[in-house]
């Protein structure tokens, strides 16, 4: 089919064979300093207080929205590979910092506080270089492909990841746990070293004065970009708050350990890793599969509030998973494919600034939701955002450029996706580009 590839197409490519290995390795780690960050606040700094977990989530992420536009313009302008190694050791710095308080016995809940901005304003750098290097490493007709295979490593990741955390923290304590994050940027960090630099495909230098002001002029003028970020704020700021909700879930509700929870990450895992391989398949993103998966996280969600058991609750969030995913790389590699490629790296900065600047906002709001109204409910908001901003986009959309939307009662479920007048349609309209119906 002209809209397929072969699942791992792009690992016929070294450099971005050994960037994915690489990356793998480091993401293990990651997730392992995830649930044993989250674990230490919540146990051993706090008595189980949301806000302060929630706090530390929104430090992580507030440099990001500040700084990102800034590493967008640099990645437009600089080395991306150079880049990368730059940022990858500034992130294993902070990791060996907060491993040497932890292992002393000495770390205090401002040092968690400190140590999450650190790892923000690195990882503010680090993620429009990273997003924009994939087109470096594959050609244009792969890098959908290369965008699912990276979801794949990333959740296969957290597929191992937070279970072997949860192990390693029952067993010897959170210092170990976070001791193997710190070591694995060696890995990330070697792969890039050791590329193939002849082999790289540089996209085409700045344009203009390479400001970050032309990256934003640009999606301004780009309704189809802009719809897309739009959904993802919405999405990440009240929907994508596993730190909090499974920890808030698993301690408070179904009273579980650390292994427990640990495993939580792990099961939803095995649902966003299925959802990854199967947009690696797909050349293209298309708008009734990022519709359909704003739906299904919205009901799954839901789900998940009402779980009378832990069991379920696990279950439910398999589904979750599945549809999380395909909602963050449909989004992902729309705005990459639509994209400038000069402008490529300010435009994905701006993706990312919107995508982990709700979080901020959001963290804060769902930890004081959990201590204030119960755990169940910081998932409720995020089922009831989520719904709401389906429904808006899907009403833009058939406004907007002439769309019809029908989600037919069958089972599988399956989205239409009708041009009323292709004539009105406008340049990057969000539309499915055939003029007959598509069927999801």
């Amino acid at each position: 089919m002209a809209d397929r590839v072969r699942t791992f197409a792009s690992f016929a490519l070294f450099n971005y064979r050994l960037f994915w290995l690489g990356a793998l390795v480091s993401n293990v780690g990651g997730w392992m300093a995830r649930v044993a960050q989250d674990w230490l606040v919540l146990t051993q700094l706090t008595d189980h207080s949301a806000q302060a977990l929630g706090l530390v989530t929104a430090l992580q992420f507030l440099p990001i929205p500040l700084i990102a536009p800034m590493a967008g313009a640099l990645a437009d302008r600089y080395s991306k590979r150079r880049l990368l190694m730059v940022t990858q050791a500034a992130l294993g710095a902070t990791a060996f910092g907060l491993w040497i308080l932890v292992a002393t016995g000495t770390v205090q809940l401002w040092h968690a506080f400190l140590f999450a901005f650190l790892q923000g304003v690195a990882s503010a750098f680090d993620m429009p270089v990273r997003q924009a290097f994939v087109s470096e490493m594959v050609p244009q007709r792969l890098v959908s492909n290369a965008i699912g295979l990276n979801s794949a490593q990333f959740n296969g990741a957290r597929l191992l990841g937070p279970g072997l955390a949860g192990l390693l923290i029952a067993w010897v304590g959170i210092a170990p746990a976070l001791l193997v994050n710190a070591l694995s940027f060696v890995a990330v960090i070697g792969a890039l070293w050791f590329m193939r630099t002849d082999q790289l495909m540089p996209r085409p230098k700045r344009v203009g004065t390479g400001t970050v002001r032309e990256g934003i002029a640009y999606v301004r003028t780009r309704p189809d970009i802009l719809l897309i970020l739009g959904i993802i704020f919405v999405f990440s700021t009240f929907g994508m708050n596993f730190q909090i909700t499974n920890a808030l879930m698993a301690t408070t509700v179904f009273g579980k350990g650390a292994s427990e929870y640990g495993m939580l990450g792990s099961v939803m895992a095995i649902g966003t890793l299925a959802a990854a391989f199967m947009a690696a398949r797909r050349v293209r993103p298309r708008l009734r599969w990022l519709l359909l998966g704003v739906l299904g996280f919205a009901v799954f969600t839901a789900g998940a509030a009402l779980a009378p058991t832990y069991l379920f609750f696990a279950v439910m969030l398999v589904g979750v998973g599945v549809c999380s995913l395909t909602v963050m790389t449909s989004c992902n590699a729309t705005v990459q494919l639509a994209s400038d490629p000069a402008l490529r790296g300010r435009v994905m900065a701006v993706y990312m600034a919107v995508n982990m600047g709700g979080t901020p906002i959001g963290s804060p709001v769902i930890g004081w939701i959990g201590d204030h109204w119960g755990a169940r409910w910081t998932l409720g908001v995020g089922a009831v955002a989520t719904f709401a901003v389906c429904v808006a986009a899907s009403l833009y959309v058939m406004v907007h450029d002439r769309v019809r939307v029908r989600l037919e009662g069958v089972w599988p479920p399956r989205l239409l996706v009708d041009r009323l007048d292709d004539s009105a349609l406008a340049p990057g309209a969000m539309a499915d580009p055939d003029p007959q119906a598509r069927v999801a």
